[in-house]
């Protein structure tokens, strides 16, 4: 039989269902087999057309597909539409003006951050529900909020001020093992990352593959329609990654001093650390919430339009809060399930694990005692005593620290080293040989990853570090060894 044939028993199996979908998929299947591509390439790309079916309604190839998946996921959103109580109205439309100046907020490592990170700082204290906010030495320009900053708002919630991967997180699990391991049985480890993690955008497992975890059997996926459409794609999804800057890696974590918290001796430990977040859910949850949000405001400043707010008091501000806080406990199931089975792998048990996230808002209380909703756009939690992880770049040292609990940084602390150079900007003045050189001096083994993540596109991450040292108190230094990344374009 020709190795190439994808049956719809074959795509039952990977989470197809019965339809015109089936049809469509294996004449796609057929055109992509005649110009040589993989089985296994073919599924994945089919996957892809199911995951997200908008971004290939123009394709050549997945065009008709795709049209189909994107109608049935409109009738499936309806007819759950119409088994649950409506909704109440988003209401009228809220009508307020900026401030004409900003808030005062604290900047740390003001010498590394560009001027557009420092506009969007400003403008978003012009808001007229902000309260407060912060800058952390890893800023740089995002949507709406800087990247690395902190805002703190009156009774609302601004989704795109949490990001579109909601809750994205960082995960570090230490085992009881000399890193020293990784060079003996290299294969190994490379093995175990590479057979049990999956990257890129709308990649998941599939059929026997899947993952079980409490956290698909909640029932708050069926309190809105939109939850209840997610559902088969978190349960697909669990335990994979996402492309650009999130990775899996093994490296060497050092404990300088024997650490109360974590509950180890000092020395040097084998270690999996993981960035990755909610994936699609959080995704689409952030883009449905934006745009409600952006209904309610449709004369508000262009320069702020992306920090769109949704009063906490209406029932749409509570849905993208419950749906926030569940695609929370999503990200960190998922992260659970890839050190679950990469350590199985390797035939590892976790001794001590530290895990924070950031994309995230959460309620507390400003120095005066008023409660607020802080927002921390790539930014770590660092309350007094708050374990997290800082990572640098798939080439530099990343840091366990314990907050301090600096009022004035809102509780808060950098979530990485922050970029220097744009995507594009990396692209074009980061050759591969630049890169792959800079890895080869640390001892580091890239597995995928592209030019665009290259460690040169990246700050310093001691740098950022020093300039945070009355946020955060060091405790550890993870060095990776092996980097699992999404392959992506400009490595070739």
């Amino acid at each position: 039989m020709n190795d190439k044939i994808i049956t719809g028993k074959i795509l039952k199996q990977r989470g197809w269902t019965e339809g015109k979908t089936i049809g469509l998929a294996k004449t796609a299947a057929q055109e992509l087999a005649a110009k040589g591509e993989s089985r296994e390439a073919i599924l994945d790309s089919l996957d892809s057309v199911r995951q997200t079916p908008g971004d290939f309604v123009e394709d050549a190839v997945f065009g008709a597909l795709a049209k189909e998946c994107v109608r049935r996921e409109e009738a499936a959103a309806r007819a759950a539409d119409d088994a649950l109580p409506k909704l109440t109205p988003i209401g009228e439309e809220i009508l307020t003006d900026l401030r004409p100046e900003p808030l005062p907020y604290a900047v740390w490592g003001a010498g590394g951050i560009d001027a557009g990170a420092i506009e969007q700082m400003q403008n978003s204290l012009k808001l007229p529900v902000s309260a407060a906010g912060a800058l952390m030495p890893d800023a740089h320009v995002g949507y709406g909020l800087p990247i690395g900053g902190v805002l703190a708002t009156h009774e609302s919630v601004i989704p795109y001020a949490v990001g579109v991967d909601i809750a994205c997180r960082m995960r570090l699990s230490i085992y009881g093992v000399s890193p020293i391991v990784l060079g003996q049985h290299k294969a190994k480890f490379e093995n175990a990352i590479l057979d049990n993690t999956k990257f890129g955008a709308g990649k998941g497992w599939h059929g026997k593959e899947r993952h079980e975890h409490p956290v698909l059997d909640e029932p708050d996926w069926k309190q809105t329609p939109l939850l209840r459409s997610l559902q088969i794609r978190a349960a697909e999804q669990l335990g994979t990654s996402g492309s650009g800057n999130h990775f899996v890696e093994w490296g060497a974590f050092e404990l300088e001093s024997d650490s109360e918290e974590l509950g180890l001796k000092a020395g040097k430990y084998l270690a999996l650390l993981s960035h990755s977040g909610s994936r699609g859910v959080g995704f689409k949850i952030a883009n449905e919430y934006s745009k409600l949000a952006m209904t309610l405001h449709p004369r508000l400043d262009k320069a702020v339009r992306h920090l769109a707010w949704l009063p906490l008091e209406r029932e749409i501000g509570q849905e993208y809060w419950h749906a926030m806080e569940l695609a929370g406990r999503y990200a960190s199931a998922n992260h659970f399930v890839i050190h679950q089975r990469v350590a199985a792998a390797a035939g590892l048990k976790e001794i001590a694990h530290v895990e924070n996230h950031h994309n995230f808002a959460w309620k507390e209380h400003l120095a005066n005692g008023d409660e607020v909703i802080v927002h921390r756009k790539g930014a770590t939690p660092a309350g007094a005593g708050v374990l997290g992880v800082i990572p640098g770049s798939m080439g530099d040292a990343g840091y366990v620290v314990k907050g301090k609990g600096v009022a004035q940084a809102l509780n808060s602390a950098s979530h990485g080293a922050g970029r220097k150079l744009g995507r594009k900007a990396a692209l074009s003045s980061i050759t591969r040989k630049q890169r792959d050189d800079y890895l080869k001096a640390r001892g580091v083994t890239l597995l995928g990853g592209g030019l665009d993540e290259s460690p040169q596109a990246y700050k310093d991450i001691e740098t950022v570090i020093a300039a945070q040292d009355e946020l955060v108190e060091v405790l550890g230094k993870f060095t990776p060894k092996i980097v699992r990344m999404a392959t992506e374009a400009g490595d070739v």
